[in-house]
């Protein structure tokens, strides 16, 4: 063998130990990390289970109502009845000005008061209108019959026939002539007392030939006189006038025959509730039942419009108001359970349960959110408005479902998975999970069963080894 030939077989048998030297410490050194993370492995016997999942986020204390309460007027305090932490009860005067320091027109309101007040209470308990509507309807009807009456060549013709002015003399002198021998018939019974039947026939008889002579006589003087055009007009205008007032009172006493007219009570109280709203200006008066939790001003201050005199705060019912992102909002609904806890208070855990759910989101630093309100169930003195709140809401309670650790949970290329012990040799199992607590979470897909041996917390270096990825 040629000298050239030996050593290059000698060379290549040197790389050749080296290259198995190298592998050999690759595989000693894998083996030993393997072991290493295996001495350090913690794992968990799977087993099923109950799980609370929760929503968490903070938020501010607030009272279920809150008024904060001002001046409207100018003037000087004069009386302040109620101070910070008294209870007031709704439309309690919480302090007044004093009335000569009032403009004019504060001060003048009280009168009007009187006025607008009398006449409202005229209107709901008196019948006055109402007869003197009746009356001024009846007094229109006699007025425009008396102008009809009076006014007869109103509408007379211009010429009268002979025959109808014939027939109106006859007419006449036919009356008289009844009216005579009513007259004998009656004078035979003369000396006869009134209640006599046959007396008072006679004088009915004489009255109604009276009657029927004057309206014939009526008659006659209507064809005989003939009127000119300004009679005519006057008759017409006066009839016109009459006819105009009695649909007026027509009008009034419909309005009013049932009663005060609906419209006019209507204006009435508006009247007496802008009087009194005048006068309210030179007070203060709670809106509602509560507590006052601030309080400005001393008697004998000068105010203005504006200036802040009292906050009212109703603490019979307490509320947190907490932003859920758009994520876990389709979790929540109307009552469901929820447990708080206040900065503020230590030691203390009270119990809540959502009130209203917003169905519209806001746009906060580019992040949808959905307002939630939660009642303070157990609220007591030390939970105050404005508060902060830590609020942990139960969206879901579930009883006897597979249960994992979260933190055992890993992500590899968008996929949930954790790693059991299989005969010995860790495995990657893919996973779905549905509720979630802060600490587990509900296994509803995988190749996972109770009594699986669960690796809790699988190394950088094993779960390279395996090809696992970064934490859940």
């Amino acid at each position: 063998m040629k000298k050239s030939t030996k050593s290059k077989i000698i060379t290549w048998s040197v790389i050749g130990v080296v290259l198995l030297g190298i592998i050999a410490v690759v595989v000693v050194n894998n083996i030993n990390a393997r072991k290493a993370a295996e001495a350090t492995m913690q794992t968990q016997v799977l087993e099923k289970g109950d799980l609370t999942a929760i929503v968490g986020a903070t938020g501010t204390v607030r009272a279920n109502q809150s008024a904060t309460l001002i001046w409207q007027t100018n003037g000087r305090i004069e009386s302040i009845n109620a101070l910070i932490g008294d209870k007031v009860q709704s439309d309690e005067e919480l302090a007044s000005l004093a009335q000569s320091s009032l403009s004019q027109s504060i001060i003048l309101a009280q009168s009007d008061l009187v006025t607008a007040q009398r006449n409202l209470d005229n209107l709901l308990n008196s019948d006055t209108a109402r007869a003197q509507a009746q009356l001024n309807l009846a007094k229109a009807l006699e007025d425009y019959d008396k102008v009809r009456w009076n006014a007869v060549y109103a509408d007379k013709p211009r010429e009268t026939s002979q025959n109808v002015l014939d027939s109106a003399k006859a007419a006449v002198v036919i009356a008289q002539d009844r009216v005579d021998k009513a007259q004998k018939e009656y004078d035979k019974y003369s000396e006869s007392p009134d209640s006599d039947l046959f007396k008072a026939n006679a004088l009915n008889n004489l009255a109604s030939a009276k009657k029927a002579l004057a309206e014939a006589q009526l008659s006659l003087n209507y064809y005989n006189n003939t009127p000119d055009s300004q009679e005519v007009s006057i008759s017409e205008g006066e009839i016109a006038v009459a006819k105009a007032k009695l649909d007026d009172a027509q009008r009034e006493w419909d309005r009013l025959k049932d009663g005060a007219d609906p419209a006019d009570i209507e204006a009435a109280k508006a009247r007496v509730a802008a009087i009194e709203a005048t006068l309210n200006l030179a007070k203060i008066s709670s809106p509602f039942a509560g507590i006052v939790t601030d309080a400005s001003g001393m008697v004998g201050d000068i105010v203005s419009p504006n200036s802040f005199a009292f906050r009212v705060d109703d603490l019979s019912q307490m509320f947190v108001d907490v932003e859920i992102p758009e994520v876990d909002i389709n979790r929540v609904k109307v009552g469901q359970e929820v447990t708080m806890t206040f900065d503020a208070i230590n030691a203390a855990e009270y119990q809540g349960k959502v009130a209203e759910v917003a169905r519209i989101g806001a746009v906060s630093a580019g992040a949808v959110n959905f307002k939630v309100t939660i009642e303070v169930l157990n609220p007591d003195d030390q939970v105050m408005p404005g508060m902060t709140a830590a609020v942990n809401i139960v969206v879901s309670d579930l009883k006897d479902v597979l249960t994992i650790p979260n933190r055992a949970v890993r992500l590899v290329e968008g996929q949930r998975v954790v790693y059991i012990l299989k005969n010995g040799v860790a495995t990657k199992v893919e996973i779905e999970i549905g509720s979630s607590s802060d600490t587990l979470s509900e296994v509803i897909s995988g190749d996972l069963k109770a009594g699986d041996v669960l690796i809790l917390n699988p190394s950088i270096d094993f779960t390279s080894m395996m090809g696992g990825g970064r934490p859940f």
